[in-house]
């Protein structure tokens, strides 16, 4: 396998940057471009920036904040937000964008996934999917950035990734709902199971709150990255520290 990614992830809100608690209760966190910078100079292998409102308030990302990161950093970084076609894709693109992550517009129409594969390949394509355990399963929620437009998806989250991957995903972001900040450690168990049901990169997101929760997600989950917030924002670890500490464990990074 290829060296593992650590990639902070940003939350925007109004061009800022915001963190909540189980997608709720945010609270502001910085401006964008001085995160970016901060994690560009500490190492991030990749940045994610999340328009958390755009799908659930049926608009397109703000392509001026993505421009403005993209003349800033030169690490590769992935943009979400209500992307419904090839053309908002193209423009993200455009913009500086390297990525292009979809999630409640690929449920609301699934061709949008093949459309962007054909368009851009699928090594440009992300699906992010909001997982939510109910009992023994796994449900994917939708336009999950607001409490008021969280909705069941109507999908099981196993069956829709493997969906997604054979329309052209080339990677799968997988946030686990009832881990998301509450720093207890990635869901292991979902994770490897998303991991064995698909054969393109799997990054874990939601609970990442101490070294040992990374190592857990590449070591036990087998992930090709580990998305966090929280412990990044709120310095609790130092990328190069995550990383150092990694390598001595084994696990080969990006240096």
């Amino acid at each position: 396998m290829p060296a593992r990614r650590i990639i902070p992830c940003l939350d925007v809100r109004d061009g800022r940057v915001v963190k909540g608690i189980r997608f709720r209760d945010h609270r502001d966190a910085g401006d964008i471009l001085e995160h970016a910078l901060r994690y560009r100079d500490e190492g991030a292998d990749e940045l994610v920036f999340y328009d958390i409102t755009a799908s659930a308030e049926g608009r397109n990302v703000d392509y001026d904040w993505v421009r403005r990161v993209g003349r800033l950093i030169d690490i590769p970084f992935a943009v979400a937000g209500g992307i419904r076609n090839v053309e908002q894709a193209a423009a993200c693109l455009e913009a500086g964008a390297d990525k292009i992550s979809i999630n409640s517009p690929a449920l609301e129409r699934p061709e949008l996934i093949g459309e962007l594969a054909c368009a851009f390949g699928s090594q440009c394509v992300v699906l992010g999917v909001d997982s939510f355990r109910d009992g023994d399963d796994y449900r994917v929620k939708q336009y999950t950035g607001s409490p008021d437009t969280t909705c069941d998806a109507g999908r099981g989250t196993t069956d829709w990734v493997r969906e997604a991957v054979d329309r052209g995903a080339g990677e799968i972001v997988l946030n686990c709902m009832q881990q998301d900040g509450v720093r207890a450690g990635y869901d292991i168990e979902h994770t490897r199971i998303v991991v064995e049901a698909v054969p393109v990169p799997v990054i874990a997101s939601g609970g990442a709150g101490a070294p040992e929760h990374f190592y857990d997600a590449f070591q036990w989950a087998g992930a090709s990255g580990a998305l966090a917030a929280t412990i990044f924002h709120d310095r609790l670890v130092s990328i190069p520290e995550l990383k150092e500490e990694l390598a001595r464990c084994g696990i080969e990074m990006r240096r």
